[in-house]
């Protein structure tokens, strides 16, 4: 039995990553603001005798840090997300990506953890024309969501290397799962679209649905994330995806429901394509569940989308004009 801490364990990944973990039958804190988390992601496991739960936010250090004192691992997935808000409001994502994790990384130092796992993101490679995408490929981000989380990456490195951290950064591609937010700000393909099947509007493509994403699903991060903490490797970036990215139309003819297209997005890749070869050789680490295993396990579970907002080409065209007028690269 360890003593673990997982910022961000009410959230989509966090929440599957604490289950595991308890079912592990380790000791886990979970730390959350439960501004994008929620409890019901725990609800399963709620009352465990092992999980303790503190709602706190990472961006005031004084109170996380005395979580950090008797603990073996971190596990920091805390983190704002969306392309959108990140660039209307770029001083949030900088206090809770950047400063929330100086602040969780440090509380690490003083505390003497073992493992610290920290949540990176793909976007990080941008419009990458290296395909697949090894870990050494350009660093090249488009928004500041992007730029805070690799921000936070070089912290987290750079806290290991100075001060001797066992760091582990994992650059998670398009993880998609049970739990993933579906309320909030316009953004992730599956709660989009899922909502729109049962509310029985068509889904809405993005350019001509042939652009590409490396979906992995969340069973498969969050033995990812295990094996990286089980590890003797330090101070390692590895990639997370499934090796193998499938089209928008592959997923619309998955979910079998009509589809309307909307414009194409700048700042957006083509295609995201994880070279994995690196987290299959260090940690033995092979993702297991196909795209197709993923989806219908998804439709199974389609109700849980029931609440989630049920997005318009009018709405999302609204929400997403910021994202035109910012990272059109063809703007004069």
């Amino acid at each position: 039995m360890k003593k673990i801490l997982v910022t961000g364990g009410c959230g989509f990944i966090g929440s599957h990553l604490v289950e595991r973990l308890l079912k592990e039958g380790h000791r886990v804190t979970v730390i959350d603001n439960l501004c994008t988390g929620k409890t019901d992601n725990l609800k399963a496991v709620l009352t465990h005798p092992c999980l303790e739960l503190i709602n706190v936010d990472i961006c005031d250090r004084g109170k996380i840090s005395p979580y950090f004192r008797d603990k073996e691992w971190v596990f920091h997935l805390a983190a704002l997300a969306d392309i959108v808000p990140s660039i209307e409001k770029p001083e949030n994502y900088f206090s809770a990506n950047v400063q929330g994790t100086f602040n969780v990384i440090e509380a690490c130092r003083k505390a003497g953890i073992k493992k610290f796992i920290y949540t990176a993101s793909s976007s990080c490679y941008g419009l990458t024309q290296e395909y697949p995408t090894s870990e050494n490929a350009r660093i090249q981000p488009e928004y500041p969501y992007a730029l805070t989380k690799m921000l936070g990456e070089q912290i987290a490195l750079h806290w290991g290397h100075v001060y001797g951290l066992e760091v582990i950064s994992l650059r998670l591609f398009n993880v998609y799962g049970p739990r993933a937010r579906s309320t909030g700000q316009y953004g992730a393909v599956f709660g989009v679209f899922l909502a729109q099947k049962l509310a029985k509007k068509p889904l809405t493509v993005v350019g001509d649905g042939s652009q590409k994403r490396d979906f992995v699903y969340v069973c498969d991060v969050v033995e990812a994330f295990l094996l990286a903490a089980k590890s003797n490797y330090k101070n390692e970036i590895f990639n997370v995806g499934y090796g193998d990215p499938k089209s928008i139309h592959q997923l619309t003819q998955l979910l079998d429901h009509p589809v309307t297209y909307i414009p194409k997005r700048p700042g957006e890749p083509e295609c995201t394509w994880a070279d994995i070869s690196k987290i299959k050789k260090y940690l033995n680490w092979q993702p297991k569940v196909t795209f197709e295993e993923g989806v219908s396990e998804l439709l199974k579970q389609i109700e849980l989308w029931r609440q989630a907002p049920v997005w318009t080409p009018l709405a999302i065209e609204r929400e997403t004009q910021t994202w035109f007028k910012y990272l059109n690269k063809d703007k004069t």
